[in-house]
């Protein structure tokens, strides 16, 4: 009983830290790692072992950890399939931006618009919830909200219409695949899901959902979002797609490596090669090819936030090896009767509302295990109830400014460039829309599966 306390004490804790963002991320969930380790493993329970499988270095060495798609390589602790491909995709994006790729491809998309402000409106849309599927959502949106503030400055326009559909768009195509959000890595490789499996289950939903956000916003904003009367002179001031590119022969690298990423990822459950495979060849490659810049691509890979994952599982770990989940686990079976709708209802709904109101990546790591005991213990699809966490964690991080990384780090570029969004006004567009969307994903999860 001590040790439940404990753990539970020691996660909420890190909650509050986090959510009042008085330290970096990272320093509080190592911090309270250290404690569980020391308190919880060591001084109440007496088990090395327990800490031996929080940590869980041996499976970095086990050969399923490299080869044979689809199974969990870890039960519980650090997963270090999630880091270890997080860890590629970021050295890869790097390696994108610096070539350029990121700026290129958005003068390229506005230019062939024509600078038009409602195509370009829709077509930045449809561009970040692209990019998303495939690119981590933070990185999307911090280089298409900078390009998206310089883009209004030329033409004129109001970038925070622009900024806030990106920022929903962006969040709702990074639900689509198993690569797009880092909810969705953890979940997939928890739970042994492909990248097929995401994009063929919330994939379509989120297809869906894009439909009704591109009516909504442009419903939304269809005052705001107008032509200049000068875009002629202004749109002939815009810079060139080409300028844009810092090295031909590192853009080219880029966009291949990235397209290999792709197929990679798509084929991975053919292929039998893991999310950690392919993401250590994807970082390798990247720093290989950028041989001469690999240095620099290392100090700007964010690095924090893998020491930040690393601390989150080993908390979440002392919430499951105290039996603090199955606990959950159970109380969630016994409100809901026995019935997978409600289940369904209760894990869509509750990841919407907390995700709202809290980091999505810390509530994704713990509810994964809880959904495996919920299936376990009632017979249920695993599956089903995995795609219910994945869009409500996904999609509700979008109701609020600090409901997801991307929600901050685009409402920050935007405030730097003299455009600052309120929490009223940031509100005012993304609550409706986050209903809206979380409405639909609801009615297709019954229509798909029950």
């Amino acid at each position: 009983m001590l040790s439940q306390l404990l753990a539970i004490a020691i996660f909420l804790a890190m909650f509050t830290l986090i959510i009042l963002d008085k330290a970096p991320r990272h320093i509080i969930t190592l911090s309270c790692a250290a404690v569980t380790l020391f308190l919880v493993f060591g001084l109440c329970m007496h088990s090395a072992e327990a800490a031996e499988e929080a940590l869980s270095l041996s499976s970095i060495f086990q050969p399923e950890f490299w080869y044979n798609a689809g199974e969990a390589t870890t039960s519980a602790g650090i997963n270090w399939e999630t880091i270890f491909f997080i860890a590629g995709m970021m050295i890869m994006v790097e390696g994108m931006a610096e070539s350029g790729f990121f700026r290129w491809l958005c003068i390229t998309i506005a230019r062939a618009v024509h600078f038009r402000a409602r195509p370009v409106f829709l077509s930045f849309m449809v561009m970040a919830a692209a990019l998303s599927m495939f690119i981590d959502s933070i990185t999307v949106i911090m280089f298409l909200a900078a390009v998206t503030v310089e883009l209004a400055q030329l033409l004129e326009l109001n970038p925070v219409p622009m900024i806030l559909a990106e920022i929903f768009c962006s969040n709702l195509g990074g639900s689509a695949t198993m690569c797009g959000d880092p909810p969705n890595i953890i979940i997939g490789t928890s739970l042994g899901c492909t990248f097929f499996d995401f994009i063929s289950n919330t994939g379509l939903m989120a297809l869906v959902s894009l439909a009704f956000m591109l009516v909504y916003f442009c419903v939304f904003y269809r005052r705001e979002v107008v032509d200049s009367p000068r875009i002629g002179e202004l749109s002939a001031a815009c810079p060139l797609p080409r300028d844009a590119i810092v090295s031909r022969r590192d853009f080219v690298l880029s966009c291949c490596i990235f397209l290999t990423a792709v197929v990679l990822l798509v084929t991975h459950a053919q292929t039998h090669l893991t999310v950690s495979c392919i993401g250590v060849f994807i970082g390798v490659a990247t720093l290989a090819g950028n041989y001469k810049n690999a240095l620099r691509i290392l100090k700007q890979t964010d690095f924090r936030t893998l020491l930040f994952f690393i601390g989150l599982f080993i908390s979440v770990a002392g919430l499951e090896q105290t039996g603090v989940l199955k606990l959950i686990a159970q109380f969630i079976s016994n409100i809901s009767g026995g019935s997978i709708k409600v289940v369904i209802l209760i894990i869509l709904l509750l990841s919407a509302v907390c995700s709202a109101l809290i980091d999505n990546i810390p509530f994704a790591a713990t509810m994964v295990p809880v959904v495996q005991s919920i299936a376990a213990t009632q017979g249920m699809d695993l599956s089903v109830l995995a795609w219910a966490l994945s869009l409500g964690t996904d999609l509700g991080g979008n109701a609020t400014p600090i409901g997801a990384s991307a929600n901050v780090v685009a409402t920050s570029v935007s405030a730097k460039s003299g455009h600052p969004i309120s929490w009223g006004k940031y509100c005012k567009y993304c609550v409706p829309a986050t209903v809206l969307v979380i409405a639909v994903s609801l009615g297709c999860l019954f229509l798909k599966y029950l």
